[in-house]
């Protein structure tokens, strides 16, 4: 029973993918997005059947298949492992994902391939599905690489636009270069515990570690982080993440927002037990999370395109996340993850709507006085900006504030790194509010005269996300934290829980002041000021900033551009002289070839001697020799 449930799980969305992609075209576009977006809804329904279960039972649901690999002390299984940590993945995949399918009925209505977008759709969420569900590292690498596809495949989907195929190009490019490094974490894990079992590494090291080499041990545990920093879009593998929101809105909330980007910390955590036994990787893990969050903040403030704001605020909400990791708070990043993925789907969403609403017009500038025509939109956006800003009662206040308490009380620095990053956060997502939302509207008079609220199918997504939003912070709110004790069987170490006392309330302060300075500091410049960025010519003092630290522009002249050079080297010097030497071996043997052929002039007396003089050769070199 639980074995076909667990396949229904995974397969449903495979099923989903299959019939689009062959048959897809044969259906017409409502029926083909219904279909897709079934498939994901099954899952979540059966999502949440073990996810009630194993609440209730607090046991894992094993789901073992067959037995993939044999070696000498080396066996992989072809296992699934139904636990606390997969299960609410899993809900928050399936969920926000059904939820994102029936948006994208309507946003992608009049596309041409909507059948192959439902089809990539949902073989993203059976590839994010494996990488959960998996009981060991090979089958998460499965996943791993498959969502990887499915984003170069979604974020060059409307592959018409060369600049799309490039973004497409770079995200794969750069999640290669951090899967190399999981990839060899997981052989050097292998080698160590004779096993890529998670179950086994755990009992492993829970019988002793005297025996592990810590030196492998914390090179594998780097070489898992730098894979993180791919997937999940840290420094120095951040920059294709703001450039993949070349792909429809939706793909940006599913994909960028609410689930791929969230693999690094599930890896993490899921290997707590590897990275506890390695403080100083952890350290380097909190130090580039701190840095990931302040870099990405600042570059957001100065940004025109609304997606990108929310690109770089997703980069920047990720790093926080990585801070708390590196601070071994596991269970306060997935709360983090938990409340992001309801907000920033739901901003993203929200945008999608404002886009769809502007024609296509995604330039903040050009915006304005939108809250007057699409109030259900800009409720939620506005609900869902309080949220990531971190205002209680809403839920980013309450998953913020516990990483920045965890920071306060283990290391300073990294507490005024978060806290400014978060500041920052407010001042530039309410920025992105008063320029799309308020005063008049600064776009045609073709645009005002479309401007309409989204259908539906559009605004139901964005209420359910928006509720969730509010009250999402009640999974781990302060005194119940049911999220804590619910991953106490997943979270080896123990954290040091900080209790709500003078210290912690001066903390919220803090941060609840903080925000408001941001709120503030983005009302009186445009509201107040009624100010509006000026045209990127025009751009004088904030270049930095705009043009991203010019991070694309280095990485073009000290990586790209050489590697161009070498291979036009070897083009046009290397390629070029092996031709010739293989093309004068030819000539040669042509040349002998041609000499030789004077020799057959049909003179059988000719061809007597020669034989008779080859065979008085060779008699004479066998018997005088």
């Amino acid at each position: 029973m639980e074995t076909n449930l667990a396949l229904l799980l995974l397969l449903a969305p495979l099923a989903g993918f299959l019939l689009n992609i062959f048959a897809g075209k044969k259906l017409s576009k409502g029926l083909s997005g219904t279909l897709g977006t079934v498939a994901v809804a099954v899952s979540f329904a059966v999502t949440l059947f073990f996810f009630l279960q194993v609440n209730s039972t607090k046991e894992p649901v094993m789901i073992h298949l067959f037995k993939w690999m044999s070696l000498v002390n080396f066996d992989v299984n072809f296992a699934f492992q139904l636990d606390q940590l997969s299960l609410l993945w899993l809900m928050f995949v399936t969920g926000i994902g059904t939820l994102i399918h029936v948006y994208s009925i309507s946003y992608m209505h009049d596309d041409e391939n909507l059948h192959k977008y439902f089809a990539y759709l949902n073989l993203f969420i059976f590839f994010m599905m494996t990488l959960v569900m998996g009981s060991n590292l090979l089958i998460m690498f499965i996943g791993w690489e498959g969502v990887g596809l499915c984003s170069y495949l979604l974020i060059g989907f409307w592959y018409k636009n060369q600049d799309f195929n490039d973004a497409a190009k770079k995200a794969f490019i750069m999640n290669r270069i951090g899967d190399l490094g999981f990839l060899i974490g997981i052989f050097i894990i292998g080698i160590l515990f004779h096993s890529v079992d998670y179950v086994d590494i755990q009992n492993s090291i829970a019988n002793g570690t005297s025996g592990l080499d810590q030196t492998w041990l914390g090179i594998a545990a780097l070489c898992l982080f730098i894979g993180a920093c791919g997937k999940s879009a840290q420094i120095p593998l951040y920059t294709w993440l703001p450039d993949a929101m070349a792909g429809p809105t939706p793909v940006s909330a599913l994909i960028h927002a609410a689930t791929m980007v969230t693999a690094g910390i599930f890896m993490i955590t899921r290997m707590n037990f590897v990275f506890d036994l390695v403080p100083d990787v952890q350290n380097i893990i909190a130090i580039v999370g701190a840095i990931t969050s302040l870099v990405a903040a600042s570059i957001g403030l100065v940004q025109n395109d609304i997606k990108k704001v929310l690109a770089y605020s997703t980069v920047s909400q990720l790093g926080l996340m990585f801070l708390a990791l590196g601070l071994g708070a596991y269970e306060v990043a997935v709360f983090h993850v938990i409340t992001h993925a309801f907000f920033k789907a739901c901003l993203f969403l929200g945008s999608g709507s404002v886009i769809h609403a502007m024609g296509g017009e995604q330039d903040m500038r050009k915006m304005g006085g939108l809250s007057k025509v699409m109030k259900v939109t800009f409720i939620t956006f506005l609900i869902a900006s309080i949220a990531i800003s971190g205002l209680p009662p809403f839920s980013g206040f309450f998953s913020k504030d516990e990483i920045l308490m965890t920071a306060f009380h283990h290391n300073k620095v990294l507490w005024v790194i978060g806290s400014v990053a978060s500041i920052m956060t407010a001042f530039y997502m309410f920025r992105l509010l008063y320029l799309t939302f308020f005063r008049s509207f600064r776009g045609t008079e073709e645009q005002k005269s479309h401007l309409h609220e989204s259908p539906s199918l559009i605004t139901v997504p964005l209420i359910v996300l928006a509720v969730l939003a509010m009250i999402g912070g009640a999974i781990n709110f302060p005194g119940s934290t049911w999220l804590t004790h619910y991953l106490d069987p997943i979270i080896t170490g123990h954290t040091e829980h900080h209790e709500l006392d003078g210290t912690a309330y001066m903390l919220m302060g803090i941060a609840i002041v903080g925000a408001l300075v941001g709120i503030g500091l983005a009302y009186a410049k445009y509201i107040k000021k009624a100010m509006v960025p000026v045209p990127d010519s025009e751009m004088t003092g904030r270049r930095l900033l705009y043009n991203k630290f010019y991070v694309d522009e280095v990485y073009d002249a000290v990586i790209v551009k050489p590697i161009y050079l070498i291979g036009s080297f070897f083009k046009n010097v290397t390629e070029v002289a092996f031709s010739r030497f293989i093309f004068g071996l030819g000539k040669l043997a042509n040349a002998l070839g041609a000499q030789g052929k004077t020799l057959q002039n049909g003179s059988i007396g000719l061809y007597l001697f020669v034989f008779v003089v080859s065979v008085c050769s060779v008699i004479a070199y066998i018997f005088l020799k």
